[in-house]
């Protein structure tokens, strides 16, 4: 017991101390692999990613991985976004998690952002008419959450990233890691930190990073190869709390606010709330708002309201099947976010 909850406050100071370097505009746009940012989970979606403390299952390998404690039985799921609708990118994530034993739970997922189709351009053909490219970016990562206590959950995920632009490519390795503490004589108070993409610098190469030059000394050319700059990830800090209603028996309400504080832009507020009805539908809607008192723009895409829905379907026995689907509001000229995910729990 002792040595769990030296881990516990260590995750919190490294936090903390996160926190004091976090929410910085002036470096927006510095960071690299910025898709590790990117929500793939319908639900959390409809939460404007402001359920730190209440995230539970597979979704919790995004949110906060201290979630995926509370896996019960095994659970797979599937997502498909409509990335910023217009855009043509879509985002489709997949995962897994089952318990190992012990009050462990195991989960593997994998996400993968396509970009479509681009056409390449030169000097000689500004136009185009040289081909097209398709970039993509690629998130694979293994998780593991354990139940310490009745009141405390924490766990790690660890994830590979790897982007790949024409003839370009990026390779790097980062981390999460999360608690969720629930107190309350109803455990109906949740509260919730968590740190995501912790690792270190890395950057592109591949042939495309290659430079055709004429030797000064004679007639011919030889070929050098360019290095690119090393970049850091976006680093997040978020922090939760939630609490739940029981209306009656059947019915209850839950109702959440998060911090998130960024290292490579503006921090951002979240407040949501969720209709629940006998574990069968589920109603929630979400506002999100950003601090803009560094230029007093509004500059982040995702500014605003989102709103979302799950059906919860029995499947026989303790089985069931989740149909989940969330609509974000964007600030920009394109026409938000669509998310459809379904989860099996068997």
């Amino acid at each position: 017991m002792e040595m769990m909850k030296k881990h516990i406050a260590t995750i919190a100071l490294v936090a903390a101390s996160t926190a004091l370097f976090a929410g910085n505009p002036v470096r927006s746009g510095s960071a690299g692999a910025s898709e590790l940012l990117i929500n793939p989970w319908a639900r959390t979606a409809g939460w404007s990613e402001g359920n730190t403390a209440n995230v539970m299952g597979l979704e919790a390998m995004y949110g906060n991985i201290a979630g995926m404690a509370f896996t019960t039985g095994l659970q797979t799921g599937f997502a498909n976004s409509q990335w910023l609708v217009g855009s043509g990118i879509q985002l489709n994530s997949a995962s897994f998690a089952t318990p190992s034993g012990n009050e462990g739970v195991l989960g593997i997922h994998i996400t993968n952002m396509n970009y479509g189709q681009i056409e390449v351009t030169t000097t000689e053909l500004p136009d185009g008419g040289a081909g097209f490219f398709s970039p993509t970016s690629t998130i694979i990562g293994m998780a593991y959450a354990k139940k310490f206590t009745q009141s405390i959950y924490g766990g790690v995920n660890i994830k590979l990233y790897n982007s790949s632009i024409s003839n370009l490519s990026a390779t790097g390795v980062c981390f999460d890691a999360g608690v969720q503490y629930v107190t309350g004589a109803d455990r109906d108070f949740r509260f919730g930190i968590t740190l995501r993409n912790i690792g270190p610098s890395f950057g592109y190469s591949g042939d495309g990073m290659a430079i055709v030059l004429p030797v000064p000394t004679g007639s011919h050319t030889t070929t050098f190869d360019s290095r690119t700059e090393q970049f850091e990830l976006p680093t997040q800090l978020a922090i939760g709390a939630a609490k739940r209603f029981d209306l009656d028996a059947k019915n209850r309400l839950n109702v959440a606010g998060n911090f998130i504080s960024n290292s490579f832009k503006k921090d951002q507020f979240t407040a949501g709330v969720e209709f629940d009805h006998n574990d069968i539908f589920q109603v929630r809607a979400s506002y999100a708002m950003f601090d803009n008192r560094y230029d007093g723009l509004t500059t982040e895409a995702f500014m605003g309201p989102a709103m979302g829905f799950t059906v919860n379907a029995p499947t026989g026995g303790t089985s069931k099947l989740s149909v989940t689907y969330a609509y974000r509001l964007t600030n920009s000229a394109f026409a938000g976010v669509h998310t459809l995910g379904a989860t099996l729990v068997l």
